[in-house]
């Protein structure tokens, strides 16, 4: 995939696909997916780095990291991409968009957004301004409708809040994919290991939306294998950890050392609220318990 950013090189013509996409989940991939329909362009798509498309004021809430976003749009086959930081280009009209980055940075013949798409200083224009717009130049503009799965349209605010509600199953059945975080272990507290339940401790990302406090059924990558796991998200109440929260988990039937490695960690089910135990003991049987759960 080319980013064309920092490095604006002459393009083949172009499908574009047009939108933030904090999620990619199953609704956005129907914008990306009808940029392949078309034959002889190639398939692209304008975005904003996920941390720079909100005021500066506004904490981040995304679903995927930025470089998380960017695996998934190599792996769906965007051969281009165009991604500026949101203050260079706010003040644009819909014209001033059409002309400098859809026509002369992108050389688009094909455009593609959803529904609820809008553009120009202000979010003044909407999708069907857009098609009026660019029929101007040449420019046929496909505008996806809503995406509904039982019954639930798909969109970002509906899965973050499924997320923040710790119904992780069905976020993930509305993103396409399992929720997940990445970040580097750092040094825990070692009570885990005293315990018999080692676990890694990773910072949870800030600009990634918050689950719900608890413990969850998960998935670590480990050199390319998918590890069943124990994770807990939150400020582990029981010893008194009053810092940032933290994903805490435990990978079943693994004890190696993996202090500063990079891990990826997918949420697959809610088991249980956090909680503070009454002693170590206490919290000891209780992990046992959470271990057995995540085994089935």
């Amino acid at each position: 995939m080319t980013d064309l950013t920092n490095n604006i090189i002459p393009v083949c013509r172009t499908a574009v696909a047009l939108g933030f996409f904090d999620g990619l989940h199953l609704g956005h991939m129907k914008v990306v997916e009808e940029c392949f329909r078309h034959e002889g362009l190639c398939p692209a798509m304008f975005t904003f780095h996920s941390d720079t498309a909100l005021p500066k004021r506004e904490k981040p809430e995304n679903l995927l990291t930025n470089d998380m976003k960017l695996e998934k749009l190599e792996q769906a086959g965007i051969e281009y991409i165009y991604s500026p930081d949101f203050e260079s280009v706010k003040h644009y009209t819909a014209q001033d968009f059409i002309e400098k980055i859809l026509v002369r940075i992108m050389n688009a013949k094909v455009v593609v957004c959803g529904f609820d798409f809008r553009l120009g200083a202000g979010a003044g224009c909407d999708a069907n301004g857009l098609k009026e717009l660019c029929r101007g130049y040449g420019i046929e503009v496909v505008i996806i409708p809503p995406f509904s799965l039982d019954g639930c349209i798909v969109h970002s605010t509906a899965i973050k809040q499924l997320i923040k509600s710790g119904e992780i199953a069905r976020a993930n059945k509305l993103l396409g994919y399992e929720f997940s975080i990445e970040g580097k272990v750092i040094e825990g507290n070692r009570i885990g290991t005293t315990i018999g339940s080692p676990t890694i401790n990773q910072i949870f990302p800030e600009n990634i939306v918050m689950p719900r406090f608890g413990v969850y059924k998960s998935i670590t990558m480990l050199d390319g294998k998918r590890m069943p796991s124990v994770t807990n998200i939150g400020v582990k109440p029981t010893v008194d950890y009053k810092d940032k929260p933290l994903a805490e988990t435990h990978i079943l039937g693994y004890s190696g050392d993996l202090y500063g490695r990079v891990l990826r960690i997918s949420l697959l089910d809610f088991i249980r609220p956090e909680r503070r135990f009454n002693s170590v003991s206490e919290l000891k049987e209780q992990l046992d318990r959470d271990k057995a759960a995540a085994k089935q």
